[in-house]
């Protein structure tokens, strides 16, 4: 009759914590018993406390896990939405990243953001002005120079999300592909271009875009391409994705070429020093670009669909 005995105290301990909303230290007076006595631990270890969570309408809490799990990350968001469509994509991954963004942010984070994402564009559309937690520097990772037609949604994404965040604004004013290595590193030499790019082993938060190999609209708009030719290329050499213009391949291992001598913006080597590396992205189109991307070991926390999460875990 111990052993009876004894479980039924579990369970009493168990009703008062869980039920009855006691404290600990009011279970132990009611019942005169030590604190250290007053065990909750006991009554999942007997199996006589379940704890059960039930995932909010909307959510998708076993698609989150799967991702977690298959591919190593800190944190998935999987968003609901009607329709498999980029359009309607982009925007609810934008409003849930914005979301993270704003109950995650850190005091004095340096946060390093492309400034050719369209996705990216609709999170910092979503940001509300921080109040508490301010950011220290927005840091350009990518150079934003471009079509003018298009300079009020790429280039001035970098100015708006210091604004929003408290931080100070490092921009990257030089192309984001270059005519030439020789171009480039012209470029390079102007000091408020070193000024920024010096601050890309500093970023604690960085946040992404996956693009296929086919250019988004945006990014076609901007000028910042490379040619049919080149882009064949890449083809040719099994590219299926890329990180702000760093390209790799299916399994998830970069591919480089020459045309990374052209491009002035963070690579992947310096995306993995930074505590953590957030991935805006979703899409049918963007599938198999998500899934190398993810393979890199590069991104921390992913923001995507759940019709590109159930392709990403099937």
């Amino acid at each position: 009759m111990g052993r009876i005995n004894e479980l039924r105290l579990i369970a009493r301990v168990a009703q008062m914590y869980h039920v009855e909303h006691k404290r600990q230290a009011e279970i132990a007076d009611v019942l005169r018993m030590s604190q250290a006595t007053v065990s909750r631990k006991r009554a999942e270890q007997e199996d006589i406390v379940r704890t059960t969570v039930i995932p909010p309408a909307g959510t998708f809490a076993d698609l989150e896990t799967a991702l977690r799990e298959r591919y190593g990350l800190t944190e998935a968001i999987v968003i609901d939405c009607s329709e498999d469509r980029d359009g309607a994509i982009m925007a609810r991954i934008g409003e849930a990243a914005a979301h993270f963004l704003e109950i995650t942010l850190q005091q004095d984070e340096i946060i390093g953001v492309s400034s050719w994402s369209q996705t990216i564009l609709r999170m910092v559309d979503n940001i509300h002005p921080m109040k508490g937690t301010h950011a220290r520097y927005i840091v350009q990772t990518l150079g934003g120079m471009g079509a003018p037609s298009v300079q009020t949604h790429a280039t001035q994404l970098t100015a708006r999300l210091a604004k929003l965040t408290g931080g100070e604004a490092r921009v990257l004013p030089v192309q984001g592909v270059t005519s030439s290595r020789e171009a480039k590193l012209v470029m390079l030499a102007d000091p408020f271009v070193r000024e920024t790019m010096d601050l890309f082993g500093r970023i604690s938060l960085a946040i992404v875009g996956i693009g296929a190999v086919e250019p988004s609209e945006l990014l076609a708009r901007s000028g910042n391409v490379f040619s049919p030719q080149e882009l064949a290329t890449l083809n040719e050499a099994g590219v299926v994705g890329e990180i702000s213009l760093r390209f790799y391949d299916q399994a998830g291992k970069q591919v480089k070429t020459p045309l990374d001598e052209r491009v002035i913006g963070i690579t992947l080597e310096e995306l993995t020093k930074a505590d953590r590396v957030m991935a805006l992205a979703g899409g049918e189109s963007k599938t198999n670009a998500i899934a190398g991307a993810l393979k890199l070991g590069v991104i921390d926390v992913l923001v995507t669909d759940k019709f590109t999460a159930a392709r990403l875990t099937a």
